[in-house]
C-alpha cells in the first residue's frame, strides 16, 4: 500500500510510478483497425479502449471490478458565508449515501460499481484559509494516506467523487492559485448561492490568495484545500501505483487533483474526466489541463455521479472493442 511520509515525495513520484504500456496500446489499435467498421468511426470510444488497454497492460481490457469512492470533508471557509447550507448537510448526505438514497447510489447500481463513502473528520472542519492555512502538512498527509488506503488494488477501474459543503469555494481557490486569472472567472454558484453569495465567495478567495501568495503546487493543497481534496489526490496516486485507470468527476474533483497536475502533469496520465460541470470554472480548468471530458450533460451534482455515468460509456467502449467481429471473423472481403 502506498504510504507518503512527506509532501515533497510527491514531486518525484512520476519518475518511479508505472507508465502506459505502449506496445499493448499498439496491439489494441491493430485490433480496432480490424473490426467490422470504418477505421475511427467510433470516435472517442476507440480512444478510450486504447487508453484502457495501455493502462491495464491487456490488449483486450475488461472491467470485472469497478470501484467508486466518495470522500467527504468540511471546511473552515464556510465561516465566511460562502454557502447557503449549513455544514451539517455534509454528514446528512453521507448518511444518505450509506442508506442508498442518493443519485450516486443509483448510478453505481446501474453501471456496476462498488461504492464506498469515506467521511474525513466531519466534526473537525479545516481552518478558514482567510485567517491561516487550511491544514497542516501532517493533516494533509493523513488525508492523502487515507485516500490511498481506500483504493482496492484489485479494481480494474476507479471512479472518484466528493461531498463537502463549501468545497466549490475551495476548488475555485485552488484553480486561481495554480492557474491565475481573475478569481471571478473560477467561481460559480455551487449548491445554489445567490449573487450576494457568489460575491462573498470571490471576496473570501481573493483575501485568501492575498494572505498566501506564491504557493508551490502542493502547498496549495495544504493551504487552500480540504481533506476530501487531499484524499482524492492520495487515491489517484495509489491507483497509479497499481496501474488502475481513474475516472474523475466534475469541477471539484478535477480541481482537487490540479495540484498534482501543476507539480508534474504526468501524475494524471492514467486519469479520464467523466463530465464537464456547469460550474464555469470547469471548462476553464479543463482547457488549462488540456483535457476533454467524456460527457457534457449540464450536471453539477458532484458525488462522483458524472464519473460513474461515464463508466457506462467506458464499459460500452470495451464491449465494442472486445465483442465486435473482425473482418476476417465475419468473412467480409475487401476491407
Amino acid at each position: 500500500m502506498m504510504q507518503l511520509e512527506t509532501l515533497a515525495q510527491i514531486v518525484g513520484l512520476a519518475d518511479t510510478l508505472p507508465v502506459a504500456d505502449e506496445p499493448t496500446r499498439a496491439a489494441a489499435a491493430r485490433r480496432q483497425d480490424s473490426l467490422t467498421k470504418p477505421p475511427g468511426s467510433l470516435g472517442r470510444l476507440e480512444e478510450i479502449a486504447l487508453f484502457m488497454a495501455a493502462w491495464q497492460g491487456n490488449d483486450r481490457p475488461r472491467i470485472a471490478k469497478a470501484q467508486a469512492l466518495v470522500f467527504a470533508g468540511n471546511h473552515g471557509i464556510c465561516a465566511q458565508g460562502v454557502n447557503p447550507f449549513p455544514q451539517e448537510v455534509t454528514a446528512q448526505m453521507v448518511a444518505n449515501f450509506e442508506a442508498g438514497g442518493a443519485a450516486i447510489n443509483q448510478f453505481c447500481r446501474v453501471n456496476g460499481a462498488d461504492l464506498s463513502v469515506i467521511a474525513l473528520d466531519l466534526e473537525r472542519p479545516t481552518a478558514d484559509f482567510t485567517a491561516g492555512p487550511a491544514m497542516t502538512d501532517a493533516e494533509t498527509l493523513d488525508a492523502l494516506n487515507r485516500g490511498a488506503a481506500a483504493v482496492d488494488p484489485q479494481a480494474d477501474i476507479l471512479t472518484l467523487g466528493e461531498m463537502g459543503i463549501g468545497n466549490s469555494t475551495i476548488s475555485a481557490a485552488l484553480c486561481a492559485a495554480l492557474f491565475g486569472g481573475e478569481v471571478a472567472d473560477w467561481v460559480g454558484r455551487g449548491t445554489g448561492s445567490d449573487d450576494d453569495g457568489v460575491r462573498r465567495k470571490i471576496d473570501a478567495i481573493a483575501r485568501g490568495l492575498a494572505r498566501h501568495p506564491g504557493l508551490a503546487p502542493l502547498e496549495t493543497l495544504s493551504t487552500l484545500g480540504g481533506r476530501e481534496q487531499a484524499a482524492i489526490c492520495g487515491a489517484v496516486l495509489a491507483a497509479r501505483a497499481a496501474r488502475i485507470p481513474v475516472i474523475l468527476d466534475g469541477f471539484i474533483c478535477t480541481a482537487a487533483v490540479a495540484p498534482l497536475f501543476a507539480a508534474d502533469r504526468r501524475l494524471l496520465d492514467h486519469c479520464l474526466v467523466g463530465h464537464v460541470s456547469v460550474e464555469p470554472g470547469h471548462r476553464k480548468l479543463l482547457s488549462a489541463m488540456g483535457r476533454t471530458a467524456i460527457l457534457d450533460f449540464d450536471m453539477r451534482l458532484g458525488e462522483g455521479t458524472g464519473a460513474v455515468l461515464a463508466l457506462g460509456v467506458v464499459r460500452s467502449a470495451l464491449a465494442c472493442h472486445n465483442g465486435m467481429a473482425t473482418f476476417a471473423d465475419a468473412g467480409i472481403s475487401g476491407a
